[in-house]
């Protein structure tokens, strides 16, 4: 039988949790879960499930001092790890969990850390979360029993069934490790089943026959005494892998997490979206529409940057331009090993953005579409130059004087550096998602452009026609 039809068979053939009971159990479970939730998203696109939510696009002391005194019980930091060196990685973590454990203290809010990654296992892991705990315990009495993996994102068509990742598109349930996902240059990897990316990324150190899975069969039965006592049996930073299809598996789970932390075991979390919006407790919402995003009195265009190079992307672009309304200008980013030729290519598209903003006519610029390939043996140089070609991206829209209608930034690199160097924010407020998975920040007052809305596109979410008709809506 097809992989992807006896995926499909099983899961509807799941049982299902019995709604009225779940959310009882939830209501009562969450009520007394007072723990401050902060969550270190490694790009911008870790919001895309949640609103009403601050992002900080710093670490300060007086920045987290804020975060931790918010009424709301869960906050973003963006650090944009995921287009940082492992240096810079271990350096900027470093620093913030020693940070977050000092304004617990000052506080006296105790936290559940969430280190948001990529739903198709990118990013610096098992890097981050290692010196997290490494830190915490260095500056606190904590010691972490474990490390949780939840990558389920149920906007993306990313689940987890067995301990196995899959990332479902148009042609079925392709197993995570079989994706161009898994051929990333930087964060490249092997397996499907977490417990065997686990052992592969931690390089053996934990292997696969010691990570617990907690199974959809004990999820869906709501055997939360089962799950607790899986829970307790962690200790010396074991990983737990999470099974989801849905968000109420993730609910059932975090009923039993709840009682396992209050009965003190201390976890550490690697996570997609979908998880955040669970034990934030944030309600759904409905799609923002056209009036909540442009304030029809501006005559300005708008903005579309496209810098992802992932195939979805690129397909995405293809399909935008069959609207005939708008401005294309291609940014070639390959001039970047030359440094005056790349000024120069920065200061023309710069001008011609200006020029077709202020005139009206929503603009698109997207980079270069073959990737800049130096070669297998020069991987740290290549993420130099795609940072270089960033800022410059950065630069365009930091120079720019005509405020567009709206931006929309696609990928996650791109994203983050434009909203947080080129739109200058240091703080944002989700407003909800413009589609499912995309989220649209609100610029603060202190920002280039004041109560803008920003619109935030992973490189790997949506079909061929997502970008288009999101464009087509607003414009």
């Amino acid at each position: 039988m097809d992989q992807s039809l006896h995926i499909e068979d099983y899961i509807k053939n799941l049982a299902t949790q019995d709604s009225d009971t779940l959310q009882r159990m939830w209501g009562e479970t969450h009520s007394s879960f007072h723990h401050k939730v902060v969550v270190l998203d490694d790009d911008p696109t870790g919001v895309q499930t949640v609103h009403d939510i601050s992002v900080y696009t710093d670490w300060e002391q007086e920045t987290l001092k804020n975060a931790f005194e918010e009424d709301n019980q869960m906050f973003f930091i963006l650090t944009n790890s995921r287009s940082f060196s492992e240096k810079d990685t271990i350096d900027v973590h470093r620093t913030i969990a020693e940070r977050i454990e000092t304004i617990s203290k000052k506080t006296n809010k105790p936290y559940l850390l969430i280190s948001r990654g990529d739903s198709t296992l990118r990013g610096h892991y098992p890097v981050e979360t290692e010196t997290l705990k490494d830190e915490i315990e260095r500056y606190s009495q904590t010691t972490f029993d474990g490390e949780i993996l939840i990558p389920f994102f149920k906007e993306g068509g990313r689940y987890t069934i067995h301990g196995t990742h899959y990332v479902k598109n148009e042609t079925g349930y392709i197993p995570a490790g079989e994706t161009e996902f898994a051929n990333d240059r930087t964060f490249g990897f092997r397996s499907s089943d977490l417990r065997d990316y686990v052992e592969e990324k931690t390089h053996g150190r934990f292997s696969k026959k010691e990570t617990i899975v907690i199974t959809l069969e004990s999820l869906r039965s709501m055997d939360i005494e089962k799950i607790i006592s899986q829970l307790h049996t962690v200790s010396g930073f074991r990983k737990i892998v999470v099974d989801a299809v849905t968000e109420e598996d993730l609910q059932v789970f975090s009923i039993a997490l709840i009682k396992a932390v209050e009965s003190g075991k201390k976890f550490l979390f690697r996570t997609a979206a979908s998880f955040t919006k669970v034990i934030g407790n944030v309600a759904s919402k409905p799609l923002l529409s056209k009036n909540q995003l442009v304030h029809e009195h501006t005559r300005h265009g708008g903005l579309v940057i496209v810098g992802s190079h992932v195939q979805k992307t690129t397909e995405q672009l293809k399909e935008l331009k069959n609207l005939d309304s708008l401005v294309f200008i291609e940014f070639d980013s390959h001039l970047v090993t030359d440094k005056e030729a790349f000024k120069n290519e920065v200061q023309r598209v710069t001008d011609e953005t200006e020029s077709s903003i202020r005139s009206g006519k929503s603009t698109v610029i997207y980079t270069r579409r073959e990737r800049l390939d130096l070669g297998e043996d020069r991987k740290e140089e290549e993420l130099q130059l795609s940072v270089d070609i960033s800022k410059a991206v950065t630069t365009i829209v930091r120079s720019l004087t005509t405020q567009p209608k709206y931006i929309i930034a696609k990928g996650g690199i791109t994203s983050s550096d434009i909203g947080t160097n080129g739109l200058n924010v240091k703080r944002a407020n989700v407003m909800g998602q413009v589609a499912p998975g995309i989220p649209v920040w609100e610029t603060d007052e202190q920002s280039k452009f004041p109560n803008l809305p920003y619109i935030i596109f992973p490189g790997n979410v949506g079909d061929k026609n997502t970008l288009k008709e999101i464009v087509s809506t607003i414009n």
